[in-house]
């Protein structure tokens, strides 16, 4: 007898609770598809088309196709041979009359600063093709720049279809005229410090947010169900309002006319107006003010879940208030403490409306060089390289939180 043959009631046990198995895997695949779908085309996607931007690189290539395969095989030593020069003629008049042109030269020209004026006038002063071997005279005399060795690596370096220009000058970081990785000139080398600075502000604005936060998520916790409630929605309240309008709140409130110069004017602690606002201090007011709520929420959480019985039985075993705050009461928040902190410092790392409203020039973060990029000069391979870092960052900072929280979770478990 075949299996095929078999009734249900003689199919074994085993082989019909992995059909049953199945059926219930494939159900629950079914309704999660959407939603995997939704985040494939709406987070996935969009990411790794960030990341191929920071790498792609055929601007060049595709402008300039046969200048890129004469030098496919130069050493970079010496001048390229007169192949190269007339290969680029070429390509030049071609791309001249695509209208191509400018393509290549605004590539070129974020390695090179000059580049565009290079090849924008040589395609201007071209006429026609040289007569054989004497292409290399004929640029040259168009321009000196193509008788140095550096404009031809330029060409080379951005031969695609992949490149490490975008990612290195992100880190400041750049190639010389023999392809090595050197530190980028000091009038270019700014992302370090923009970085610094990113992090150094969205660590001064977690540590606020912690400070001011956990006292607030303290008595939501302490307090009965019925005010703990209402005070709940007063935390709640700045989600319901616009972040524009929050943070133009701000700017109102700290301007040299504004409700806090004024009041202290009038208190008699100043003689003049205070600079509250376009500077680091109004960028830090107004961030912390935006996220405080995102380190309440996981701090009351963490506290809610903790018994009141652990303070109770350490003070019946003598313990004054603050050491079993210190001992009981503070180790078991620190799960909340965690997760508040890595929440706000990611979303403030990633910030560019407030800084942008109410910082000033030297208070700007990454995410306003990210816009800048993407919006004003359309350099997506700098902006999306910007933006890679940015990931990478967030990504070791998840880690680095997951294998704290995993430490802390088996250490905890050997003490109990």
């Amino acid at each position: 007898m075949t299996a095929a043959s078999l009734t249900e009631a003689e199919v074994p046990l085993k082989r019909r609770l992995r059909r049953a198995e199945r059926a219930r895997q494939l159900k629950a695949l079914a309704l999660v598809a959407p939603l995997l779908v939704f985040l494939l085309f709406t987070f996935a996607g969009p990411i790794a088309g960030m990341l191929w931007r920071a790498v792609d690189d055929r601007e060049v290539r595709q402008v300039l196709p046969q200048t890129i395969a004469a030098l496919a095989d130069w050493d970079g030593k010496d001048l390229p041979d007169e192949k190269a020069f007339a290969a680029l003629t070429s390509d030049v008049l071609a791309a001249r009359a695509a209208g191509t042109i400018a393509i290549a030269a605004k590539r070129l020209n974020y390695a090179q600063n000059g580049f565009r004026t290079i090849l924008t006038g040589t395609a201007r002063n071209l006429k026609a093709v040289p007569e054989p071997g004497t292409a290399k005279e004929t640029l040259g005399k168009i321009n000196p720049a193509w008788r140095e060795r550096a404009t031809w690596m330029t060409i080379k370096n951005a031969s695609g279809p992949v490149t490490g220009f975008y990612l290195l000058a992100a880190l400041d970081l750049t190639r010389n005229a023999d392809g090595a990785i050197v530190a980028a000139p000091p009038d270019q080398a700014i992302y370090r410090d923009i970085f610094a600075r990113t992090f150094l502000i969205s660590l001064g604005v977690t540590a606020l947010c912690l400070i001011l936060g956990f006292p607030v998520a303290y008595l939501l916790a302490t307090l009965p169900p019925g005010r703990s409630n209402l005070l709940m929605i007063f935390v709640l309240l700045p989600f319901w309002t616009s972040l524009l309008v929050r943070t133009c709140a701000w700017i109102v409130l700290l301007q040299s006319k504004g409700v806090v110069n004024d009041s202290l004017h009038w208190l008699g602690i100043i003689d003049g107006p205070l600079r509250l606002i376009y500077n680091r201090f109004g960028v830090c007011v107004a961030m912390t003010h935006v996220l405080l709520p995102f380190m309440i929420l996981p701090l009351y959480s963490s506290m809610k879940a903790i018994s009141p019985a652990y303070m109770r039985a350490a003070a019946s075993l003598g313990a004054p208030p603050l050491t079993a705050f210190l001992r009981i009461y503070l180790p078991q928040t620190l799960p909340g403490i965690g997760a508040g902190s890595l929440l706000v410092f990611i979303l403030a790392i990633g910030y560019y409306i407030t800084p942008a409203l109410v910082g000033g020039a030297a208070d700007q973060m990454i995410s306003y060089f990210i816009a800048l990029y993407t919006t004003e000069t359309a350099n997506w391979g700098l902006a999306s390289a910007l933006g890679a870092v940015l990931l990478l960052a967030t990504v070791l900072l998840a880690l680095v939180y997951g294998k704290l929280v995993q430490g802390q979770q088996v250490t905890g478990g050997m003490k109990n």
